[in-house]
Protein backbone atom coordinates (compact mmCIF):
# COMPACT_ATOMS: atom_id res chain seq x y z
CA UNK A 1 0.00 0.00 0.00
CA UNK A 2 1.23 3.98 -0.87
CA UNK A 3 2.75 5.12 2.29
CA UNK A 4 0.28 8.09 2.47
CA UNK A 5 1.34 9.44 6.02
CA UNK A 6 4.61 9.51 5.97
CA UNK A 7 4.32 11.34 2.21
CA UNK A 8 2.22 13.95 3.86
CA UNK A 9 4.68 14.49 6.69
CA UNK A 10 7.99 14.68 3.90
CA UNK A 11 5.72 17.23 2.33
CA UNK A 12 4.97 19.27 4.88
CA UNK A 13 8.80 19.35 5.45
CA UNK A 14 9.13 16.47 8.08
CA UNK A 15 12.54 14.99 7.41
CA UNK A 16 10.25 11.11 9.00
CA UNK A 17 13.09 8.77 6.79
CA UNK A 18 15.96 10.57 8.10
CA UNK A 19 14.10 10.57 11.97
CA UNK A 20 13.53 7.24 11.59
CA UNK A 21 17.22 6.03 10.79
CA UNK A 22 18.12 8.36 14.07
CA UNK A 23 15.07 6.92 16.09
CA UNK A 24 16.91 3.12 15.39
CA UNK A 25 20.64 4.40 16.20
CA UNK A 26 19.15 5.47 19.67
CA UNK A 27 17.17 2.38 20.15
CA UNK A 28 20.53 0.11 19.41
CA UNK A 29 22.40 1.79 22.11
CA UNK A 30 23.33 -0.94 24.59
CA UNK A 31 21.40 -0.46 28.06
CA UNK A 32 25.66 -0.01 30.01
CA UNK A 33 25.82 2.82 27.39
CA UNK A 34 22.56 4.71 27.76
CA UNK A 35 23.16 6.87 30.60
CA UNK A 36 25.76 8.47 28.70
CA UNK A 37 23.48 8.85 25.91
CA UNK A 38 20.93 10.91 28.04
CA UNK A 39 23.42 13.37 29.81
CA UNK A 40 25.07 13.74 26.40
CA UNK A 41 21.94 14.91 24.78
CA UNK A 42 21.25 17.10 28.05
CA UNK A 43 24.43 19.07 28.10
CA UNK A 44 23.56 19.40 23.69
CA UNK A 45 20.04 20.66 24.08
CA UNK A 46 20.76 22.87 27.61
CA UNK A 47 23.73 24.60 25.67
CA UNK A 48 22.51 25.19 22.24
CA UNK A 49 19.16 27.32 24.40
CA UNK A 50 21.99 29.07 26.60
CA UNK A 51 24.00 30.12 23.49
CA UNK A 52 20.69 30.98 21.34
CA UNK A 53 17.68 31.21 23.13
CA UNK A 54 17.49 35.16 25.10
CA UNK A 55 14.48 33.64 26.58
CA UNK A 56 16.21 30.62 28.07
CA UNK A 57 19.10 32.77 28.80
CA UNK A 58 17.45 35.42 30.54
CA UNK A 59 15.23 32.38 32.70
CA UNK A 60 18.45 30.77 34.05
CA UNK A 61 20.53 34.05 34.80
CA UNK A 62 23.60 32.82 33.23
CA UNK A 63 25.15 31.48 29.92
CA UNK A 64 26.20 28.54 31.19
CA UNK A 65 25.11 25.53 33.25
CA UNK A 66 27.05 24.28 36.33
CA UNK A 67 24.96 22.07 37.79
CA UNK A 68 21.50 20.13 36.05
CA UNK A 69 19.67 20.42 39.40
CA UNK A 70 20.08 23.66 39.53
CA UNK A 71 18.06 24.75 36.06
CA UNK A 72 15.18 26.50 36.70
CA UNK A 73 11.91 24.54 36.71
CA UNK A 74 10.02 25.67 33.36
CA UNK A 75 6.24 26.01 34.20
CA UNK A 76 3.37 26.77 31.41
CA UNK A 77 3.19 30.58 33.24
CA UNK A 78 6.63 31.14 32.11
CA UNK A 79 5.54 30.25 28.36
CA UNK A 80 2.07 32.53 28.26
CA UNK A 81 4.28 35.14 26.10
CA UNK A 82 4.33 35.84 22.47
CA UNK A 83 6.27 32.92 20.62
CA UNK A 84 8.47 35.31 18.78
CA UNK A 85 9.77 35.68 21.93
CA UNK A 86 10.86 32.21 22.92
CA UNK A 87 11.90 31.39 19.75
CA UNK A 88 15.62 30.44 19.45
CA UNK A 89 17.88 32.60 16.81
CA UNK A 90 17.79 30.27 14.03
CA UNK A 91 14.56 29.81 13.91
CA UNK A 92 11.12 31.74 12.19
CA UNK A 93 7.53 31.54 13.21
CA UNK A 94 7.60 30.46 9.28
CA UNK A 95 10.19 27.57 9.43
CA UNK A 96 8.66 25.50 12.32
CA UNK A 97 5.54 23.30 13.57
CA UNK A 98 3.16 25.68 15.74
CA UNK A 99 0.52 24.65 17.73
CA UNK A 100 -1.43 24.82 20.82
CA UNK A 101 -1.70 22.91 24.17
CA UNK A 102 -5.42 21.88 24.89
CA UNK A 103 -5.77 24.45 28.18
CA UNK A 104 -6.59 21.16 30.43
CA UNK A 105 -4.24 22.17 33.05
CA UNK A 106 -5.91 25.76 32.65
CA UNK A 107 -2.59 27.33 31.13
CA UNK A 108 -2.66 27.00 27.20
CA UNK A 109 -0.33 28.26 25.00
CA UNK A 110 1.03 28.59 21.79
CA UNK A 111 4.49 26.34 21.42
CA UNK A 112 6.58 25.56 18.71
CA UNK A 113 9.14 22.61 17.59
CA UNK A 114 11.98 22.64 14.74
CA UNK A 115 11.12 20.39 11.98
CA UNK A 116 13.62 17.74 12.38
CA UNK A 117 12.09 17.64 16.34
CA UNK A 118 8.41 17.21 15.20
CA UNK A 119 9.74 14.51 12.59
CA UNK A 120 10.89 12.28 15.87
CA UNK A 121 8.21 12.75 17.35
CA UNK A 122 6.40 11.00 14.90
CA UNK A 123 9.21 8.73 14.28
CA UNK A 124 8.81 7.70 18.33
CA UNK A 125 4.71 7.41 17.69
CA UNK A 126 4.94 5.37 14.94
CA UNK A 127 7.26 2.85 16.72
CA UNK A 128 5.07 2.99 19.91
CA UNK A 129 2.23 2.04 18.05
CA UNK A 130 3.96 -0.34 16.23
CA UNK A 131 4.67 -2.62 20.09
CA UNK A 132 0.63 -3.27 18.96
CA UNK A 133 1.15 -4.25 15.32
CA UNK A 134 -0.25 -0.94 14.37
CA UNK A 135 0.87 0.98 10.62
CA UNK A 136 -0.07 4.38 10.80
CA UNK A 137 0.34 3.86 6.77
CA UNK A 138 -1.91 1.10 6.25
CA UNK A 139 -3.82 0.86 9.29
CA UNK A 140 -7.58 1.96 9.86
CA UNK A 141 -8.22 3.88 13.18
CA UNK A 142 -11.65 4.98 14.48
CA UNK A 143 -11.03 8.12 16.56
CA UNK A 144 -12.75 9.16 19.20
CA UNK A 145 -12.01 13.13 19.46
CA UNK A 146 -13.01 16.23 19.41
CA UNK A 147 -12.73 18.60 16.06
CA UNK A 148 -13.30 22.05 15.54
CA UNK A 149 -16.87 22.97 14.70
CA UNK A 150 -16.47 26.04 12.49
CA UNK A 151 -16.56 25.21 8.81
CA UNK A 152 -12.74 25.49 7.70
CA UNK A 153 -11.65 23.88 10.91
CA UNK A 154 -13.81 21.50 10.34
CA UNK A 155 -13.05 20.71 6.55
CA UNK A 156 -9.53 20.88 7.79
CA UNK A 157 -9.39 18.25 10.34
CA UNK A 158 -11.81 15.72 8.22
CA UNK A 159 -9.15 16.26 5.30
CA UNK A 160 -6.31 15.16 8.04
CA UNK A 161 -8.28 12.63 8.79
CA UNK A 162 -8.58 11.42 5.12
CA UNK A 163 -4.71 11.34 4.79
CA UNK A 164 -4.10 9.98 8.71
CA UNK A 165 -6.39 6.79 7.31
CA UNK A 166 -8.51 7.59 9.88
CA UNK A 167 -12.51 8.13 10.74
CA UNK A 168 -13.75 10.48 13.54
CA UNK A 169 -16.55 10.31 15.74
CA UNK A 170 -17.03 13.19 17.05
CA UNK A 171 -17.21 12.87 20.96
CA UNK A 172 -19.58 16.26 21.55
CA UNK A 173 -22.69 14.67 21.67
CA UNK A 174 -22.61 10.99 22.80
CA UNK A 175 -26.23 10.59 23.32
CA UNK A 176 -27.87 6.75 22.78
CA UNK A 177 -29.02 7.92 19.32
CA UNK A 178 -25.52 9.17 18.06
CA UNK A 179 -23.95 6.00 19.86
CA UNK A 180 -26.14 3.73 17.62
CA UNK A 181 -24.78 5.41 14.48
CA UNK A 182 -21.09 5.07 15.81
CA UNK A 183 -21.92 0.78 16.40
CA UNK A 184 -23.26 1.18 12.47
CA UNK A 185 -20.19 2.38 11.55
CA UNK A 186 -18.37 -0.20 12.95
CA UNK A 187 -20.42 -2.90 10.92
CA UNK A 188 -19.81 -1.36 7.81
CA UNK A 189 -15.76 -0.22 8.04
CA UNK A 190 -13.19 -2.62 8.70
CA UNK A 191 -11.62 -0.77 11.26
CA UNK A 192 -8.03 -2.01 13.01
CA UNK A 193 -8.00 0.35 15.88
CA UNK A 194 -9.22 2.87 17.83
CA UNK A 195 -8.01 5.93 19.40
CA UNK A 196 -9.10 8.86 21.45
CA UNK A 197 -10.34 9.80 24.79
CA UNK A 198 -10.83 7.42 27.23
CA UNK A 199 -14.56 8.65 28.57
CA UNK A 200 -15.77 8.81 25.48
CA UNK A 201 -14.63 5.39 24.57
CA UNK A 202 -15.79 4.07 27.87
CA UNK A 203 -19.19 5.52 27.44
CA UNK A 204 -19.28 3.77 24.03
CA UNK A 205 -18.08 0.67 25.99
CA UNK A 206 -21.04 0.84 28.36
CA UNK A 207 -23.37 0.82 25.09
CA UNK A 208 -22.32 -1.95 23.82
CA UNK A 209 -23.04 -3.28 27.46
CA UNK A 210 -26.33 -2.46 27.64
CA UNK A 211 -27.03 -3.92 24.31
CA UNK A 212 -25.07 -7.08 25.15
CA UNK A 213 -22.82 -6.78 22.05
CA UNK A 214 -19.30 -7.56 21.59
CA UNK A 215 -17.73 -5.18 19.08
CA UNK A 216 -15.21 -7.75 17.30
CA UNK A 217 -18.53 -9.98 16.77
CA UNK A 218 -19.27 -6.96 14.36
CA UNK A 219 -16.33 -5.88 13.17
CA UNK A 220 -13.74 -8.71 13.41
CA UNK A 221 -10.88 -6.82 11.84
CA UNK A 222 -10.62 -4.51 15.53
CA UNK A 223 -7.04 -5.29 16.54
CA UNK A 224 -6.26 -2.63 19.82
CA UNK A 225 -7.59 0.12 21.65
CA UNK A 226 -5.61 3.14 22.59
CA UNK A 227 -7.21 5.33 25.36
CA UNK A 228 -5.50 8.73 25.89
CA UNK A 229 -6.00 12.60 27.72
CA UNK A 230 -8.00 11.30 30.42
CA UNK A 231 -7.59 8.34 33.83
CA UNK A 232 -8.19 4.63 32.79
CA UNK A 233 -9.45 3.09 36.37
CA UNK A 234 -9.29 -0.35 36.37
CA UNK A 235 -12.78 -1.36 36.01
CA UNK A 236 -13.68 0.20 32.68
CA UNK A 237 -10.23 -1.25 31.45
CA UNK A 238 -12.13 -4.47 32.31
CA UNK A 239 -15.49 -3.11 30.45
CA UNK A 240 -13.23 -2.44 27.77
CA UNK A 241 -11.87 -5.40 26.90
CA UNK A 242 -14.81 -7.51 27.43
CA UNK A 243 -17.30 -5.33 25.42
CA UNK A 244 -14.24 -3.84 22.86
CA UNK A 245 -13.50 -7.27 22.45
CA UNK A 246 -9.52 -6.15 22.17
CA UNK A 247 -6.53 -5.10 24.48
CA UNK A 248 -6.39 -1.54 26.14
CA UNK A 249 -3.54 0.43 25.66
CA UNK A 250 -3.00 3.21 28.29
CA UNK A 251 -1.25 6.59 26.28
CA UNK A 252 -0.11 9.18 28.17
CA UNK A 253 1.33 12.44 26.24
CA UNK A 254 1.41 16.01 25.65
CA UNK A 255 1.02 18.03 22.46
CA UNK A 256 3.91 19.93 23.25
CA UNK A 257 6.17 17.04 23.82
CA UNK A 258 5.51 13.65 22.26
CA UNK A 259 4.00 10.34 24.13
CA UNK A 260 5.73 10.33 27.49
CA UNK A 261 4.86 6.86 28.47
CA UNK A 262 2.93 4.40 26.11
CA UNK A 263 1.94 0.22 27.78
CA UNK A 264 4.06 -1.93 25.97
CA UNK A 265 3.38 -5.63 25.60
CA UNK A 266 4.16 -6.28 29.11
CA UNK A 267 1.50 -3.75 30.47
CA UNK A 268 4.29 -2.15 31.95
CA UNK A 269 3.60 2.08 31.16
CA UNK A 270 6.93 2.65 29.75
CA UNK A 271 8.64 6.23 29.37
CA UNK A 272 9.50 7.30 26.13
CA UNK A 273 13.45 7.39 26.96
CA UNK A 274 14.57 8.34 23.64
CA UNK A 275 13.21 11.80 22.72
CA UNK A 276 12.50 12.67 26.62
CA UNK A 277 14.44 12.94 29.96
CA UNK A 278 11.65 12.26 32.69
CA UNK A 279 12.27 13.53 36.10
CA UNK A 280 10.25 13.47 39.21
CA UNK A 281 11.09 16.21 41.64
CA UNK A 282 9.85 17.27 44.75
CA UNK A 283 8.65 20.71 46.49
CA UNK A 284 12.19 22.19 45.63
CA UNK A 285 12.74 20.68 42.29
CA UNK A 286 14.92 18.09 43.12
CA UNK A 287 14.70 14.87 42.23
CA UNK A 288 13.44 12.26 44.16
CA UNK A 289 14.31 8.26 44.70
CA UNK A 290 12.41 6.03 42.31
CA UNK A 291 8.89 4.81 44.01
CA UNK A 292 8.25 8.36 45.31
CA UNK A 293 5.84 10.30 43.99
CA UNK A 294 6.64 13.91 43.21
CA UNK A 295 6.02 16.23 40.21
CA UNK A 296 6.53 15.45 36.40
CA UNK A 297 9.45 17.13 34.78
CA UNK A 298 10.17 16.96 31.50
CA UNK A 299 13.26 18.12 28.75
CA UNK A 300 12.73 17.80 25.14
CA UNK A 301 16.29 16.78 23.86
CA UNK A 302 15.96 17.26 20.20
CA UNK A 303 14.31 20.47 19.98
CA UNK A 304 16.21 23.49 19.12
CA UNK A 305 13.68 25.63 18.03
CA UNK A 306 11.86 26.11 21.51
CA UNK A 307 13.09 25.43 24.95
CA UNK A 308 11.63 22.77 27.03
CA UNK A 309 14.08 22.12 29.57
CA UNK A 310 13.54 20.64 33.07
CA UNK A 311 9.07 21.77 32.02
CA UNK A 312 6.63 21.34 34.62
CA UNK A 313 4.03 19.14 32.74
CA UNK A 314 1.21 19.66 35.87
CA UNK A 315 0.86 16.39 36.49
CA UNK A 316 2.39 13.99 39.97
CA UNK A 317 3.51 10.37 39.27
CA UNK A 318 5.65 7.70 40.63
CA UNK A 319 8.57 5.73 39.07
CA UNK A 320 8.99 2.46 39.09
CA UNK A 321 11.87 1.13 41.65
CA UNK A 322 13.33 -0.94 38.44
CA UNK A 323 13.37 1.66 36.08
CA UNK A 324 16.59 2.08 34.24
CA UNK A 325 17.65 4.87 31.85
CA UNK A 326 16.44 2.96 29.03
CA UNK A 327 14.08 1.70 29.81
CA UNK A 328 11.93 4.09 32.66
CA UNK A 329 8.74 2.86 33.91
CA UNK A 330 5.41 5.30 35.09
CA UNK A 331 4.70 3.31 37.74
CA UNK A 332 1.87 5.78 38.67
CA UNK A 333 0.11 8.67 37.41
CA UNK A 334 -1.66 10.26 39.97
CA UNK A 335 -3.45 13.36 38.73
CA UNK A 336 -2.75 17.30 37.84
CA UNK A 337 -1.18 19.33 40.45
CA UNK A 338 -4.27 21.63 40.11
CA UNK A 339 -6.69 18.72 40.85
CA UNK A 340 -6.07 18.25 44.24
CA UNK A 341 -8.67 18.72 46.90
CA UNK A 342 -7.86 20.64 50.20
CA UNK A 343 -10.04 19.71 53.04
CA UNK A 344 -10.94 21.00 56.13
CA UNK A 345 -8.71 19.12 58.11
CA UNK A 346 -6.06 20.30 56.04
CA UNK A 347 -5.60 17.01 54.55
CA UNK A 348 -4.74 16.79 50.76
CA UNK A 349 -6.00 14.43 48.44
CA UNK A 350 -5.94 13.49 44.45
CA UNK A 351 -9.40 14.92 43.44
CA UNK A 352 -9.58 11.98 41.62
CA UNK A 353 -9.90 9.90 45.11
CA UNK A 354 -13.47 11.74 45.17
CA UNK A 355 -14.40 10.21 41.51
CA UNK A 356 -12.85 6.80 42.50
CA UNK A 357 -14.73 6.18 45.84
CA UNK A 358 -18.54 7.57 44.28
CA UNK A 359 -17.47 6.18 41.13
CA UNK A 360 -17.20 2.56 42.84
CA UNK A 361 -21.14 3.28 44.42
CA UNK A 362 -23.56 5.10 41.43
CA UNK A 363 -22.55 3.25 38.30
CA UNK A 364 -22.92 -0.31 39.80
CA UNK A 365 -26.21 -0.64 38.25
CA UNK A 366 -25.45 1.31 35.28
CA UNK A 367 -28.05 4.34 35.07
CA UNK A 368 -25.70 6.67 35.99
CA UNK A 369 -23.45 6.93 32.55
CA UNK A 370 -21.25 10.06 33.30
CA UNK A 371 -20.26 12.25 36.42
CA UNK A 372 -17.67 14.70 37.02
CA UNK A 373 -16.96 16.01 40.78
CA UNK A 374 -16.14 20.10 41.65
CA UNK A 375 -14.85 21.24 44.75
CA UNK A 376 -16.44 24.71 45.21
CA UNK A 377 -15.96 25.63 48.66
CA UNK A 378 -13.24 24.11 51.47
CA UNK A 379 -16.05 21.36 52.54
CA UNK A 380 -18.21 21.25 49.53
CA UNK A 381 -18.62 19.37 46.48
CA UNK A 382 -20.98 19.46 43.63
CA UNK A 383 -21.49 16.11 41.64
CA UNK A 384 -22.73 16.38 38.12
CA UNK A 385 -24.54 13.99 36.71
CA UNK A 386 -25.96 12.17 33.15
CA UNK A 387 -28.57 8.92 34.63
CA UNK A 388 -31.90 7.11 33.47
CA UNK A 389 -33.22 8.31 37.05
CA UNK A 390 -32.74 10.24 39.24
CA UNK A 391 -30.08 9.63 42.31
CA UNK A 392 -31.71 7.86 45.28
CA UNK A 393 -31.08 8.82 49.14
CA UNK A 394 -29.97 5.30 49.41
CA UNK A 395 -27.27 6.04 46.81
CA UNK A 396 -26.48 9.42 48.08
CA UNK A 397 -25.84 8.21 51.32
CA UNK A 398 -23.63 5.37 50.77
CA UNK A 399 -21.45 7.95 48.23
CA UNK A 400 -21.40 9.99 51.94
CA UNK A 401 -20.74 7.49 53.79
CA UNK A 402 -17.62 6.02 51.51
CA UNK A 403 -15.97 9.49 51.56
CA UNK A 404 -16.52 10.06 55.47
CA UNK A 405 -14.17 6.89 55.25
CA UNK A 406 -12.10 7.18 52.59
CA UNK A 407 -11.40 10.82 53.23
CA UNK A 408 -12.80 12.49 56.03
CA UNK A 409 -16.39 13.33 57.61
CA UNK A 410 -18.51 16.36 57.36
CA UNK A 411 -17.63 17.19 54.00
CA UNK A 412 -21.14 18.44 52.08
CA UNK A 413 -22.41 17.44 48.49
CA UNK A 414 -24.68 18.89 45.82
CA UNK A 415 -26.10 16.41 43.51
CA UNK A 416 -26.90 18.04 39.67
CA UNK A 417 -28.52 15.67 37.19
CA UNK A 418 -27.66 16.94 33.73
CA UNK A 419 -28.87 15.89 30.13
CA UNK A 420 -25.36 16.16 29.02
CA UNK A 421 -21.94 16.64 30.82
CA UNK A 422 -19.67 20.19 29.56
CA UNK A 423 -16.32 19.25 27.98
CA UNK A 424 -13.71 21.29 26.75
CA UNK A 425 -13.59 23.12 23.26
CA UNK A 426 -11.62 19.71 21.92
CA UNK A 427 -14.10 17.33 23.87
CA UNK A 428 -12.05 16.38 27.12
CA UNK A 429 -14.08 15.13 30.10
CA UNK A 430 -12.35 17.10 33.11
CA UNK A 431 -13.32 14.57 36.09
CA UNK A 432 -12.16 16.57 38.91
CA UNK A 433 -11.91 20.31 39.22
CA UNK A 434 -10.88 22.55 42.08
CA UNK A 435 -12.43 25.66 41.95
CA UNK A 436 -11.59 26.98 45.43
CA UNK A 437 -7.98 28.40 45.50
CA UNK A 438 -5.41 27.25 47.28
CA UNK A 439 -2.15 26.82 47.75
CA UNK A 440 -0.77 23.09 47.34
CA UNK A 441 3.24 23.57 48.22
Amino acid sequence: MFNLFNLTLKLNGFPIEKAQVELDKILNIPEEEYQKYIETKKIEIVNYHLKNNSFYRELVGKDTCDSWNTLPVLTKKDLQKPLRERLSNDYTEKSIFVNKTSGSSGDPFVFAKDKDAHAITWASIIYRFGWHGIDFNKSYQARFYGIPLDFIGYRKERFKDFLSNRYRFPIFDLSEKVLEKILKKFKTKKFDYINGYTSSIVLFGKYLQTKNIILTDVCPTLKVCMVTSEMLFEEDKVLLEKYLGVSIVNEYGASELDLIAFQNNSGEWQINSETLFVEIVDANNQPVPNGKEGKIVITSLFNKAHPFIRYEIGDIGVLDELSTFKKPILKKLIGRTNDIAILPSGKKSPGLTFYYVTKSIIEDDGNVKEFIIRQTKLDTFEIDYVSENKLNLKQITEIEKAIAVYLEPNLHFIYNRKEVLKRSKRGKLKQFESLFNFDIS
